[in-house]
């Protein structure tokens, strides 16, 4: 009875949710990231970015997500995030009032390391506010592209068979990976960011750690594995050709990515140096 129960309480939240959002004119859904971190966070943040048949605010605790739909003929994100702010939490767009802040019960009282770009005033923004969004498809490549061309080099490094050299661009993809601001993603590109941030770091500090060429190019076909899937959700600036190795690792194969349509091949160097074939080419 208590399985049935627990089920018919999900369903009645997920239709009332479902009517919600249909009673919505000209629904537009963005995603943003709201900083808190508790339960009576997500009841307050979602309480500030609510007006009914206007606008409705769905925040994991979890991923600092907030699922943002509104009519966009009559609110825009940037009036929702305003009025989460004067509320007491950060986005990345609106600083809350260090008053307001201060005032949150202690549980609430989220880690302010990132200082948003602009300070929402002491006033009730008005519900036609319009600002233009700021995320998009392209700020997302932008972010990605230092990690992009890192690994390009440390590719390169590796196909010269140098150690020392990897080592270096393990170090210079180590830190371009930590400089990426993961909430300026879009959404596709921030779920797999999630999904791959913990192996990249930990394959780019083995290859930085490491001397052993051997060692290195074993860290680099996770690593490879983990910027493909990166890349196929937010594309590089330029052509990139995803390349496989079928001798690597006693023949199970290998990939790795390349920004030249000639195959050189990072896992044996000169001793096989055109072993290989492009199995895909992202554009």
């Amino acid at each position: 009875m208590k399985s049935i129960s627990k089920i018919l309480v999900a369903l009645t939240m997920v239709l009332s949710t479902a009517a919600c959002t249909a009673q919505i004119k000209n629904a537009t859904t963005e995603t943003v990231k709201v900083y808190g971190n508790c339960g009576m966070c997500e009841t307050t943040i979602e309480k500030a970015g609510k007006l009914k048949n206007v606008s409705k605010v769905d925040w994991n605790k979890d991923t600092k997500m907030a699922t943002i739909t509104y009519d966009a003929g009559k609110t825009n994100k940037d009036a929702i995030l305003k009025k989460i702010a004067l509320a007491g939490y950060d986005s990345d767009n609106y600083l809350a009032p260090d008053a307001v802040y201060n005032k949150l019960p202690g549980c609430c009282q989220y880690d302010r390391a990132s200082k948003p770009a602009v300070s929402a005033k002491l006033e009730m923004p008005k519900v036609d506010d319009k600002v233009t969004p700021t995320t998009t498809a392209n700020n997302a490549e932008n972010m990605l592209q230092p990690v992009y061309n890192a690994y390009f080099a440390l590719k390169d490094a590796l196909v010269k068979t140098d150690n020392n050299l990897a080592n270096a661009k393990g170090k210079d993809l180590l830190t371009a990976i930590t400089a990426v601001k993961m909430e300026k993603l879009t959404t596709a590109a921030h779920n797999v960011w999630m999904k791959v941030i913990n192996d990249l770091k930990t394959d780019a500090s083995h290859i930085n750690e490491s001397k052993d060429v051997a060692h290195q190019r074993d860290h680099f076909t996770t690593l490879s594995k983990n910027i493909y899937a990166l890349i196929k959700v937010a594309k590089p600036t330029e052509t990139v050709y995803y390349d496989n190795c079928p001798m690597y690792n006693d023949g199970k194969g290998a990939n790795w990515l390349s920004k030249e349509s000639a195959i050189k091949n990072p896992y044996y160097g000169s001793m096989m140096l055109s072993c290989g074939k492009t199995v895909e080419t992202i554009k």
